[in-house]
């Protein structure tokens, strides 16, 4: 099966605005910066070291992605964000202390530069953080009509040709789907009313959207996975994704859990802590945003696993997650897994994992991945659920009736076949009969 998308060309700069200026975002545009002056590599990211075969393998057509896809080019990308501390980009990478001082100080003009602007904050939704950089308005649209302001604003300023918008901010309080969320019309009635069901990051999407804006949800954060965003997205013809970025220790059961199943290898139990110390920790040490980040990693092993398919090694297997705030850890979390699981006759077996990881090191390339791809999904035309990056979420967003795919491996087949499907190349299989025949 091939076709080819009309995909428009990559021209001008691209604006990457994020709500939340902090480890991750800063993080990543250090990145970046770091990375244009030639003092360090992108390890991590899959659109600027990865690959991608084409046709069979015996043509040996193995092209980087970035050469076989119009992505923007690093040199292009101009950076902003909102949030509510008044920290510049370089003050904030200082703070969350996850790159050396010695690097940020090479970075530091151009970090300087990159100042927040003010944020649509609600203490409502994280309860652990106030600060004093936040926007003022009568009502939730108002303050996505400020919004949408500062998008136009940004996009002015730094002659852009295109934006992408993806959410860095903490994880919000746990919210269930209400009717507010239902159908675009009774969304912006309950932002006119200030209904408490309309949370920050809503308003974040609605703006970007509105603006014809991509938008990506790298937070558990029930934001543009609602009828009325996505709607909005339609009408706009606009692409989203979401949910989570993927980064530590669900990364690890996304790799480990589909081995073992492959393999028919039962489990009986699969306990999981962490410790971390970052402001993303002091958040989740409030339980109605632990409850959040908690449902997201919770439901990958049992998308993966199937156990009302497999009942002999997976049904009442218990799992357990739980993240535990400490300080002197800063952003080097340390995430504990211990894994029961049974092989022939029934024999138990364990498997331990102390995964010494750096949470904004891991998220940095899925930002830069995310607004490589968005902005390519844009300028394909691929409206609404980008299904296809589920390879970088906890959660990721399907259309309704449709089970999301947690397996690292089906999702990167996924993302790479889907590549090879806007640029008019045959899929790929891996059925390898053609071969042998």
């Amino acid at each position: 099966m091939t076709t080819e998308t009309n995909i428009a060309p990559v021209q001008g700069k691209l604006g990457v605005l994020t709500p939340g200026l902090g480890a991750v975002s800063t993080t990543f545009i250090a990145g970046v910066i770091a990375i244009r002056q030639g003092v360090g590599k992108p390890i991590g990211s899959l659109t600027q070291m990865g690959t991608i075969r084409l046709g069979k393998r015996t043509e040996k057509r193995v092209p980087m992605i970035k050469d076989f896809v119009p992505l923007s080019d690093l040199n292009d990308l101009v950076f902003g964000g909102w949030d509510i501390f008044e920290d510049n980009a370089y003050e904030s990478a200082i703070h969350a202390g996850v790159l050396e001082k010695s690097l940020l100080d090479q970075l530091k003009p151009e970090l300087e530069q990159i100042k927040p602007m003010p944020a649509v904050f609600d203490r409502e939704y994280v309860k652990r953080l106030d600060g004093p950089l936040v926007k003022k308005g009568d009502t939730k649209m108002n303050l996505a009509e400020q919004l949408r302001e500062d998008i136009r604003k940004f996009k002015t300023e730094n002659d852009l040709e295109r934006l992408v918008v993806i959410w860095c901010g903490s994880t919000e309080i746990y919210i269930e789907p209400d009717p507010a969320h239902k159908s675009l019309e009774a969304f912006e009635k309950a932002m006119a009313a200030n209904d408490p069901a309309i949370s920050p990051s809503m308003i974040y999407a609605y703006a970007a959207l509105k603006e014809k804006v991509p938008y990506a949800n790298g937070a558990p954060n029930l934001t543009v996975d609602i009828p009325a965003l996505q709607e909005l997205a339609k009408e706009q013809n606009v692409p989203i994704s979401g949910k989570d970025f993927k980064t530590g220790q669900t990364l690890m059961k996304t790799i480990l859990a589909p081995g073992l199943k492959s393999r028919m290898i039962g489990i009986n139990g699969w306990f999981s802590t962490n410790i971390l110390g970052n402001r993303d920790g002091e958040v989740l040490d409030d339980p109605y945003s632990f409850k959040s980040k908690e449902v997201s990693k919770l439901g990958v092993l049992d998308y993966i696993l199937q156990p009302e398919i497999y009942p002999d090694l997976y049904k009442d297997y218990y799992h357990k997650v739980r993240i535990n705030y400490y300080p002197p850890r800063g952003d080097s979390k340390e995430g504990w897994d211990n894994i029961d699981i049974f092989g022939w006759l029934g024999y138990p077996m364990q498997i331990k994992i102390d995964f010494l990881c750096r949470d904004s090191i891991l998220a940095a390339p899925i930002v830069l991945d995310l607004a490589l791809f968005m902005d390519l999904a844009a300028r394909a035309g691929m409206s609404g659920i980008q299904e296809w990056l589920s390879f970088y979420y906890k959660s990721p967003m399907v259309a309704p009736n449709l089970y999301p795919e947690h397996d690292l491996f089906i999702q990167l087949k996924k993302l790479k076949n889907t590549l090879r499907y806007i640029q008019g190349e045959e899929l790929i299989t891996h059925l390898g009969v053609e071969y042998y025949d």
